[in-house]
């Protein structure tokens, strides 16, 4: 499969770094060179994993799916690390041999579009959970997070990032396309969509449809001490000034796009996406 080198502006400054265009997807540099690798990662009937367009509200969801497949008490998980139990496949840490060493069950996140997860996972009984969140929101997030760190340090306007965004030219590619890849997959037996607003608009029932996707029984009481934190960690994230690069609110996009703005993002969003049978709440 063809990698090929994309020379980025040097202007604004996370774009000086060179990402790479793997069969037509624009891909973060560390993921150069193994994609291959990737493609025959060895899967287990038992692995879950959790894939995600950037920004799109994993930090919440490993949360939550931590604590549904592993029966965590919710006093305890708070004390724990969780990124260090869920490693990301395409990153450099901990990297893909340590995962591969990971004892059963594993959870494993990714970014990656499906097409390019490893083949295993679209023929075995391996779980994906899949969210997607409204794309208005997703580009702010993504382009405050840019913003945030410094190896990137983009210093360009929100305008031009979300041309950029509606053009396909970020890392990770089309975020149309990655989701509807996925929902063309939404009926499979080992796929579980959601979207990130339902966590917002209904938590518990979401809850509810984890546990019974990954096979675990909980009581009513259980159940509810499972909601009641993630109620917490979701309050945390909207409202907690430290986390105010990935606020978690819902119509977030109002703060910052102009009108003009909103009518061409609605005019790309109903080009690209007017086959798909499913809608994003934009407010609630």
């Amino acid at each position: 499969m063809a990698e090929s080198e994309c020379e980025t502006p040097s202007t604004p400054g996370e774009f000086e770094s060179k990402y790479f265009e793997y069969n037509g997807v624009r891909l973060p540099p560390f993921c150069r060179g193994k994609m291959e690798e990737i493609a025959n990662f060895p899967v287990r009937d038992s692995d879950v994993w959790i894939v995600t367009y950037p920004k799109s509200g994993t930090s919440l969801l490993q949360e939550v799916v931590y604590l549904v497949s592993q029966g965590a008490d919710p006093d305890e998980i708070g004390l724990m690390n969780i990124d260090e139990q869920l490693p990301v496949l395409e990153y450099p840490q901990p990297g893909l041999d340590i995962i591969k060493e990971l004892t059963s069950p594993r959870l494993i996140k990714s970014h990656l579009p499906y097409r390019f997860l490893p083949s295993d996972l679209h023929s075995g009984e391996s779980k994906i959970i899949y969210m997607a969140r409204n794309p208005k929101d997703l580009v702010v997030s993504y382009y405050q997070f840019h913003r945030s760190l410094r190896t990137m340090s983009y210093r360009g306007t929100f305008q031009e990032f979300c041309r950029r965004f509606m053009n396909d030219k970020l890392g990770y590619g089309s975020w149309f396309e990655h989701v509807q890849e996925f929902w063309q997959h939404h009926m499979d037996s080992n796929v579980l969509f959601l979207k990130y607003e339902d966590m917002h608009k209904d938590l518990a029932t979401l809850v509810e449809q984890l546990a019974r996707f990954l096979g675990v029984a909980y009581d009513k009481a259980q159940l509810e001490s499972m909601v009641e934190h993630c109620h917490q960690l979701i309050d945390q994230c909207c409202n907690a000034d430290a986390l105010s690069v990935g606020r978690g609110r819902i119509g977030l996009w109002k703060d910052i796009f102009t009108v003009s703005m909103n009518e061409k993002f609605d005019l790309v969003y109903k080009q690209k996406m007017g086959k798909c049978d499913f809608t994003f709440d934009f407010y609630l």
